[in-house]
This record gives structure tokens, sequence and C-alpha cells, in this order.
């Protein structure tokens, strides 16, 4: 395996009465924590009378062995009746057609989706826009917010999320309270609104769906990335403070996207000689579309205005640059 931090993760405590006690909310479930290149996985396994399990989320096709091996020993003998994804982003897809050659289960995506990956739509898909790999796979069918799920004896229903990504769902079991946020609320924060990187509103819908979570009664959220946490309430707030600041200052939002770009993609290759680097970042559409909008008026051309926020990732100690290239610093 090549991520050592990938695991499963005990369910989190509730407070109950001023002390704590084992939650049953993710009874049944397994959640696999795996690390910032790859997204969480989430095995809701069969209840008595199911005839196996389903498989949220696929992770990162660099870690595509390793999910298969994950998953399978999780499953320790079940069948993987279903495949859903909350989104088609590279961390949360790119084990798709891994997964589907070893269990052979039919792959689920987000409602209005299923043409677009059936034509590999790259308009519409994001991997060719933001640099990153993916390996194409093929979807069986679509969710539907009108038509909950039944998996380990629990109803999912599926709720439109977008923000992050505007083709993005949640899942909610309301009877117990579970939340798979996807990444439209971490524990400390959301993932980047990339509507906002490429010169669409984003940071609205991004409130939308934090006041959409703030009305359910969730008891426990299994986010994209991070550990499943119960303190809805302060997660909220932090997300509330860190999109007030985007907001305010859009700038700052698309430094930030720059960052996370980068800092993906040298947790994809590990290592590149800088020039290489500077290439690929003056290359890619959505680095090329934050230069548009946020570096052209400063009057350095897209490689050089690249290269001076890689340089400045060097300087804080974001990325590394060794006699061999830049590396991803941790």
């Amino acid at each position: 395996m090549s991520v050592s931090n990938a695991r499963p993760v005990a369910a989190p405590e509730l407070k109950v009465d001023g002390g704590c006690v084992p939650t049953p909310p993710l009874a049944g479930l397994t959640v696999l924590q795996r690390g910032w290149l790859s997204s969480n996985n989430v095995l809701i396994h069969g209840a008595p009378g199911e005839a196996g399990a389903v498989l949220v989320d696929a992770s990162h096709v660099n870690h595509a062995d390793q999910t298969c091996e994950l998953v399978r020993h999780a499953l320790r003998g079940e069948r993987l009746l279903r495949l859903v994804n909350t989104h088609l982003h590279s961390d949360h897809c790119g084990g798709n057609a891994a997964l589907k050659a070893a269990f052979g289960m039919p792959i689920s995506v987000a409602p209005g989706m299923l043409p677009v990956v059936q034509a590999w739509d790259q308009q519409r898909l994001t991997h060719a826009r933001t640099g990153q790999r993916c390996v194409r796979f093929l979807a069986d069918d679509e969710l539907s917010v009108a038509e909950p799920f039944l998996a380990g004896g629990r109803w999912w229903e599926v709720i439109l999320a977008p923000g992050h990504d505007p083709d993005s769902v949640m899942l909610f079991d309301r009877a117990h309270g579970v939340l798979i946020s996807a990444d439209a609320l971490w524990e400390n924060g959301f993932g980047v609104v990339f509507p906002e990187v490429e010169g669409e509103p984003g940071f609205g819908d991004v409130g939308a769906v934090l006041d959409l979570i703030a009305s359910l009664p969730v008891r426990v959220v299994i986010p994209g990335h991070g550990a499943p946490f119960t303190d809805v309430a302060a997660a909220l707030e932090r997300a509330r403070s860190r999109l007030a600041g985007f907001q305010a200052d859009p700038p700052r939002h698309a430094r930030h996207a720059l960052r996370v770009l980068v800092k993906y993609h040298m947790m994809e290759e590990q290592q590149q000689p800088l020039e290489v680097l500077r290439d690929w970042a003056a290359a890619t559409p959505m680095l090329q579309a934050l230069w548009e909008r946020h570096g052209r008026a400063t009057g350095a051309g897209v490689r050089e205005w690249a290269a001076r926020l890689i340089d400045e990732m060097v300087e804080g100690g974001v990325l590394t640059l060794g006699a061999d290239g830049v590396v991803r610093e941790g």
C-alpha cells in the first residue's frame, strides 16, 4: 500500500448527560479516512435481508490499488452492490475504473452526470481543466433527489450541494442524523469554490448549502476529507467565517485556489523539475483562468505569475526545492 495513514475510523462519541457513550449513528458503517490526495471512502454494510454493501466515493487513481485492498478487507467477504460518487473530482472518482474491474458493481453518479460521464465530456468534467489525472470509467445510472436509496437498513436522501462543485451531492440518513457531506463541509472549512475560479458565482451556493446543513437534524458528519465529527455547529461557524473572508476578498480565494491546485499536483507527482512545474502551471486551464481574473493586472505573463507563486510556496516551506527538483513538503 502506498499511503500509510489510510485506516478505518472509529465512531466519534456523543455527549449524553455530561458523559460520553459510543454513538450508534455510525454502526454498520466503515469510514476509511485517507490522505488529502484521496477522498475518504464510506462503506455502508448491508443490513439483514440486504444482498451486500454500498461504497461512497473511490479516491484518487494514484491509490486505486490500495483502495481496492482496503475495500476488500473491510467487506470481509460481503458483496459490493454499488458504488456511489458524491461528485466527479479526481480525488473522489479516480478509483472507479479499478473498483469496477475488481468488484463488478454498478456505478451511480450525481443527477445529470450520467450522459457527461458516458461521453467523457471534458468541458463538464474538471480533470483536464485542473491538470489532474483520472482514468476513464463507465457509469451505470445516476442518483435522484426524489428517490432516497436503501443501504445498510438506512434510507439515504440525495441532497444537491453546489458550491465547491456545481454537480455535487450530499447523502443524509435522517433517522440517525448521519450526513455524508463530501466537500461541502469539513470540520475546518470546505473545498475550493471552483466556479469562482472560472468566473462563475459560487460563494452564494456555498452559503446556501451551509444554511441547509444547519436546518437538518445532523448528529455526525462524515466529510470528504478528515475524520467524522459531531460538533456540527462549530464546524458551520468556522465554514461561514471562512466564506465571509473569501466573499470580502475574492483575490484571497484565488490565491488559496492556486496554491491548492499546485499542492495537489505535487501530491500526484511527488517530485518534479522546477521548470516542468512552471510549464504545467502556465498550461493548466484553471490556473490560466485565475491569471486572467487576478494575475493579468500585475503585468506579469501567466508563466511568470505562476512562477512567482511557486517561488512563494518554496519560500514558505509548502514546497521544497532540492537538487532533483521540487518536492511536496510533508
